[in-house]
């Protein structure tokens, strides 16, 4: 990292000089890239911009006119500013036209009052460039390898975030180009004090350089970006002005984060992943409380607090294409998901849960009613996905905080899960909608449920799994088929003959009569009870 014109005015070799600036006082953030002594008055075309220039003036013209031409050319050429000691040429003061023609061009100008040797000066800015220098080379190589290993690993955004943090010991967010927080790493500080009006925050602070410091902030700012098409921002809080090694740690950072984001294929955007890492942080209570998790999903654009929160979960009723990656298509479906939450003006958390589901966090207005959102929502799903692609879209209970949301997930899943091996065509389930299902979900963990299946169906699960058999799935075939023994087997692919002496041995093993209707409906409760806790135990 370059010193500054103030950075240069602080070492103890010009501080003996008794520097007084005159002129660009606000421009003293200049970066310096050399020193240059030089006693001619037409220098500019020797230099190269960044340039510090240090004269006696003992060769500049007395002409007020061409004075004010030499500064011009100065800063024409990108002079980093002028440095002049008086006793020489100028006694006690520069002359007017110099500091008014460094005004009008923004170039810095400073005196030395006291005899200072110019060589010390070179000498200590020349000594701080070349030392900063090495020092980003160090940190380069060492970090170099720290992040290569996380590109070649696949690291996601969340882990390379991490690492910046551990290896700077401050905190690190990556935002995208809406200024939208897509991860953050506290370092140890309160989240929701980092967060706190992150959106107004980050549009001031808009440094020109793709890698800088904001004094004002204290963020180190780097662009995101590869192939000309930038996307994001990668900032590191500082309460002290970075250095070296920080600027080389955040432009690494963000180079691996570019990286990631073109060597990605069928995975889900940054935003999905983001909007999946705050449900499942509250899902698994990773959040040290609510107010943390409330403010991660602010900085994305989705407030929790204040609204009814409705959790929803979303499951294809179709088997996931063996011929594509299952989670492709699962992150087609979030995207379209959360397309559809755009579209209905829903601001909502999305994000995939697993290979099979996709999850929702739905905050509404205090009195807006659940059933039109989730209709709307469905409706629109259904317009954006793939065409003949069928879903369920389960919904858990409203609940008023964000400590009952696991709640509400749990209960969504369920739903989905019994929704998703029947569906009935309808717009969204909810627990109610599944009827006897439903309950049996409901009493899945109660002792006397599963006493009540094992008693039903316990001698007919030994035969088959000690001879390998399948009658449990003909009883279920000839339940389903509401005992109508012909369409039953035809849906079990037998020889009526044949399905009719699997009824017989079924009837000996259960030692049952199948043509009684309570009898059947006895066993149609165990089965569909047994189906919920193989789903549970998976």
């Amino acid at each position: 990292m370059l010193p500054t014109i103030a950075d240069v005015l602080a070492l103890e070799t010009v501080r003996r000089g008794n520097p007084r600036v005159v002129a660009g006082a606000d421009r003293l953030d200049t970066k310096v890239r050399w020193v240059h002594v030089g006693e001619i008055a037409d220098i500019a075309h020797l230099l190269r911009g960044g340039e510090l220039v240090l004269t006696t003036g003992v060769a500049l013209p007395d002409d007020p006119e061409k004075l004010a031409d030499y500064v011009g050319e100065l800063a024409q050429v990108g002079a980093s500013g002028l440095v002049v000691e008086l006793g020489r040429r100028f006694v006690r003061e520069l002359p007017r036209a110099v500091i008014k023609s460094a005004e009008e061009h923004g170039l810095p100008v400073i005196v030395l009052t006291r005899e200072t040797p110019f060589v010390q000066i070179t000498e200590s800015v020349h000594a701080w460039i070349i030392d900063n220098q090495l020092e980003e080379l160090r940190a380069s190589e060492q970090l170099h390898e720290v992040f290569t290993e996380l590109s070649v690993e696949g690291a996601s955004p969340a882990d390379v975030l991490a690492q910046v943090a551990r290896l700077s010991n401050r905190p690190v967010l990556l935002e995208n180009l809406a200024h939208q927080v897509l991860a953050c790493e506290s370092a140890g500080r309160d989240i929701g004090a980092l967060l706190a009006g992150w959106e107004t925050r980050s549009r001031a602070v808009a440094p020109a350089d793709r890698t800088a410091y904001d004094p004002a902030s204290g963020w180190l700012v780097t662009t995101v970006g590869a192939r000309g098409q930038d996307w994001g921002r990668l900032i590191l809080l500082c309460d002290v002005p970075p250095g070296p090694r920080d600027m080389v740690l955040a432009e690494r950072a963000a180079t691996t984060l570019a990286l990631g984001r073109l060597l990605e294929r069928h995975q889900e955007s940054l935003e999905r992943q983001a909007h999946g890492t705050i449900i499942t942080g509250i899902l698994t209570h990773a959040y040290s409380d609510p107010d943390e998790a409330a403010a991660r999903a602010r900085a994305v654009g989705v407030p929790l607090t204040g609204r009814k929160l409705i959790s929803v979960v979303i499951r294809p009723t179709e088997p996931v294409d063996q011929a594509l990656d299952g989670q492709a298509q699962l992150g087609e479906l979030a995207e379209a998901t959360a397309a559809a939450c755009r579209d209905a003006r829903l601001p909502a958390l999305v994000g995939a849960l697993d290979q099979d589901r996709v999850g929702v966090l739905l905050p509404l207005p205090p009195r807006t009613h659940a059933e039109p959102a989730l209709t709307t929502l469905a409706d629109r799903l259904r317009m954006l996905w793939k065409p003949g692609s069928a879903f369920v879209l389960a919904a858990g209970s409203v609940v008023e905080s964000i400590r009952d949301v696991r709640r509400s997930f749990l209960e969504a899943e369920q739903v989905a899960d019994v929704a998703v091996r029947q569906p009935d065509g309808r717009a969204y389930y909810r627990l109610p909608d599944l009827r006897l299902r439903g309950l049996l979900h409901l009493l899945r963990d109660d002792a006397r449920m599963q006493t009540f299946a094992e008693r039903e169906l316990g001698a007919l699960l030994a035969h088959d799994a000690q001879r390998g058999g399948d009658l449990t799935r003909i009883l279920r075939v000839y339940l389903d088929s509401g005992r109508n023994k012909a369409v039953a087997a035809q849906k079990a692919h037998l020889s009526r003959p044949a399905f009719y002496d699997r009824l017989r041995r079924l009837e000996r093993i259960l030692d049952t009569d199948l043509d009684d209707v309570e009898s059947c409906l006895s066993l149609h409760v165990a089965l569909l009870a047994l189906e919920s806790f193989r789903r549970e135990n998976r």
